[in-house]
């Protein structure tokens, strides 16, 4: 094993055993750090040079994915801050390697949110019609993503021994960080009649159902399941767009801001690590350059 695969071990168990990653962050930054390493034909930390590092983003932004499509520049950002943490790596170790902050990342486009209009969502949220166990569960799901703002494999992972009626619930997100978020009013009625209605000792909260007339539980709800559902009633209430389960939490952070909420709690709402992921919502809730534009554009057309 050279040098560097050795390094490069040390630096995924250090990931997920002293900063707690998930499986999955250390898969994606084993991809990107192994494409680098062997592109660049690396045996040891001395050979990641500025030259080498300049090459690699060259390659990137000319690589085409199967699809024959170039490579977003968000992805070609992945490799990038993998290579720049796993400097920082071996610096703490007392490496002596090529500096992180001599290497610039790529400027990414803004990033266009889509929500859907407000009315839209009232009749999304209404659209589950019905006592029957299956209506009364999509009801409570649609009802818990807009009152909460969880992300779709935090939804399916909520467990349903929990205290509802005090209408807060702790998750734990991305980075294995918890967070507490809040269950409205029609969130909590909607979870009571569902829960009322079960017969089953499964511990999830969101179970998934066979397609039965007087359906049985088989375990926890899987996110595919969850996307269809969400996407049979946003056609059902008549909406043109396709709707994600994520768009519903843009729309818990639209109307948050909308309504006055300060970034820094929207950021702690939606569990964002840095709250420049959340400021993309701004220019879709700020107020006051409505406001700005109503008072003062095309005064002398009056």
């Amino acid at each position: 094993m050279a040098i560097i695969e050795k390094l490069l071990e040390d630096y995924l168990n250090y990931l997920e055993i002293e900063k707690n990653r998930s499986p999955k962050t250390r898969v994606n930054y084993e991809h990107y750090l192994k494409t680098f390493i062997k592109f660049s034909g690396l045996k040891t930390e001395n050979d990641i040079t500025a030259d080498r590092v300049r090459d690699f983003r060259l390659f990137l932004a000319r690589s085409k994915t199967p699809r024959n499509e170039v490579i977003k520049k968000n992805t070609q950002a992945y490799y990038i801050i993998a290579l720049r943490n796993f400097l920082k790596y071996l610096i703490k170790r007392d490496f002596e390697v090529l500096a992180p902050d001599k290497i610039e990342l790529p400027k990414i486009p803004q990033r266009q949110i889509e929500i859907i209009d407000y009315s839209n969502l009232e009749r999304l949220l209404a659209a589950p019609q019905g006592n029957g166990l299956r209506q009364l569960r999509d009801k409570a799901i649609l009802e818990t993503f807009f009152s909460t703002g969880l992300r779709l494999s935090e939804l399916c992972q909520l467990n349903r021994h929990l205290n509802f009626e005090r209408g807060e619930i702790t998750v734990r997100g991305k980075g294995n960080k918890l967070r507490v978020v809040f269950l409205s009013s029609d969130a909590k009625k909607a979870i009571k009649n569902y829960l009322d209605k079960r017969t089953d000792a499964e511990e999830s909260l969101f179970i998934s159902l066979t397609k039965a007339k007087n359906p049985k539980v088989i375990g926890r709800i899987i996110p595919r399941t969850v996307q269809r559902l969400i996407d049979y009633y946003s056609r059902k209430a008549g909406i043109e767009e396709k709707v994600t389960p994520h768009m519903l939490r843009h729309c818990y952070a639209t109307d948050l801001l909308i309504n006055g909420a300060d970034l820094r709690s929207v950021q702690e709402l939606l569990g964002h690590a840095n709250v420049s992921t959340t400021q993309m919502y701004t220019h879709l809730t700020n107020k006051e350059l409505r406001e700005i534009h109503q008072a003062f554009h095309a005064r002398r057309r009056e």
